[in-house]
């Protein structure tokens, strides 16, 4: 029995107040859901920032590369992330 590489996740919201929210995960439909069910992370409990809408994903083979993928994102001025994202042909959602 072959058995299937875990892949870990860093992962990019559009948070419905226009704020940029970065993570981690293994589940990625999960855990979108369990941000707009205002059961995830701290930062989009905030009722103003739900429904929150995924942008942007990439998939990692080691935990770590996705652990340190979220922590420089989350560690960027507004206008880096943003750099970012357009390098990643990721257009931001009107509100």
């Amino acid at each position: 029995m072959v058995e299937k590489k875990r892949e870990f996740f860093f992962y990019v919201l559009f948070c419905a107040d226009g704020t940029l929210y970065g993570g981690f995960t293994v589940d990625l439909a999960q855990r979108v859901a369990t941000h707009n069910a205002g059961k995830g992370a701290k930062y989009t409990r905030v009722k103003s920032r739900r429904p929150v809408r995924l942008i942007y994903s990439e998939s990692y083979e080691k935990k770590h590369d996705a652990l340190s993928a979220e922590y420089h994102f989350k560690h960027q001025t507004r206008a880096a992330k943003i750099v970012f994202l357009k390098l990643h042909d990721v257009q931001l959602p009107k509100m």
